[in-house]
């Protein structure tokens, strides 16, 4: 058979092998805002980014739901994340919205969360795609209403794309697939809806129009804030618009959804999310935090107990992990 590897393959694979060989940096202390934070993700990235936004309510003021719902979903059991918390069924119906209250309010109390009317003050935005197989739109209908306990109806958006699949929708990016495309790497192109955007506009409030992302997208060692037991890739990102080295900058943390991790589709989510463009224009620093696929995890953040029974809490070893980047992030340059 003749070989169809060209020249052009080989550099591909060569600047590939370089940028992994290449030694990451420290995270940097960029003297970030420190109570100005926001978070998003998509499926596994966004229950994670609910729990993150539940246990830290005092520091993080919105979060950004697509195709994810609420807190404590699976109450610890990966069955009841498949079915009730992604697939209900009859036998494993759609959560409740209240069903977490009274283990948020003993975790409260036990001071091991931040006390949730820290959450009336903030603002959410939720996606669900109409041909999104994944998770049910119901299950994030379950977290719209979960939010409704704490928050005014004005401060939570819920959109529905009925023909997208289950996926970032980023117009910009080069790697996206069809709207309604569940596949690798899971970032869509829906016309021009712009995820990002939108959910960044609602939660911070009115922004500067996006520009060419010509700040720096780092590479920095995140072992040094995530133990073994963490599940996290020796590795996170990080763009820092040009600016921000100076400091005064907000931070917004982007959680990967399952199998979109480095290790699953490269550089792809941290550069063609579309989270860098509107963070160029508006002195916003982007945390990518990284998973491993060890455990048998596919690359998921830890939202039914992988990790341990209290992987909900602040002291749980992926939360803690990006509450000290965030740490590192506001610390004086």
């Amino acid at each position: 058979m003749p070989s169809t590897f060209s020249l052009s393959s080989f550099l591909v694979l060569l600047a590939a092998a370089c940028a992994h060989a290449a030694e990451p940096e420290p995270l940097p202390a960029l003297g970030a805002v420190p109570g100005d934070l926001t978070v998003s993700g998509l499926s596994s990235g966004a229950f994670m980014a609910v729990q993150f936004h539940v246990a830290h309510s005092a520091l993080v003021r919105g979060a950004g739901v697509l195709a994810g719902g609420p807190y404590y979903c699976a109450r610890g059991s990966a069955v009841r994340a498949l079915s009730a918390c992604m697939s209900p069924n009859f036998f494993m119906p759609p959560p409740k919205p209240s069903e977490a209250r009274g283990e948020i309010e003993k975790q409260a109390a036990a001071r091991r969360i931040d006390a949730p009317d820290n959450l009336s003050r903030g603002r959410v935005w939720l996606l669900s795609g109409g041909k999104d197989h994944l998770v049910d739109g119901a299950v994030v209908d379950a977290a719209h209403g979960f939010y409704l306990q704490w928050l005014p109806e004005h401060a939570v958006v819920h959109e529905r794309l009925p023909d997208a699949g289950h996926a970032m929708i980023a117009p910009g990016a080069k790697d996206a697939s069809a709207c309604a495309a569940t596949q690798s790497p899971y970032i869509n192109r829906c016309g021009d809806f712009d995820a990002p955007g939108r959910l960044l506009a609602h939660l911070l409030g009115e922004l500067q129009a996006p520009v060419a992302a010509k700040g720096e997208l780092l590479a920095f060692r995140q072992g040094e804030f995530a133990g073994p037991d963490a599940n996290m890739a020796g590795t996170g990102y990080v763009y820092v618009p040009a600016g921000c080295r100076a400091g005064g900058c907000r931070i917004h943390v982007a959680f990967h959804g399952c199998k979109q991790n480095a290790a699953a589709v490269g550089e792809v989510f941290v550069r063609e999310s579309g989270y860098n463009p509107w963070a160029e224009s508006n002195r916003l620093i982007v945390l990518y935090p990284q998973t491993a696929d060890s455990n048998g995890s596919n690359g998921c953040w830890d939202w039914w107990g992988y990790t341990g029974p209290g992987y909900h809490l602040q002291s749980a070893p992926q939360i803690g992990a990006v509450r000290r980047m965030i740490e590192r992030l506001t610390a004086k340059p």
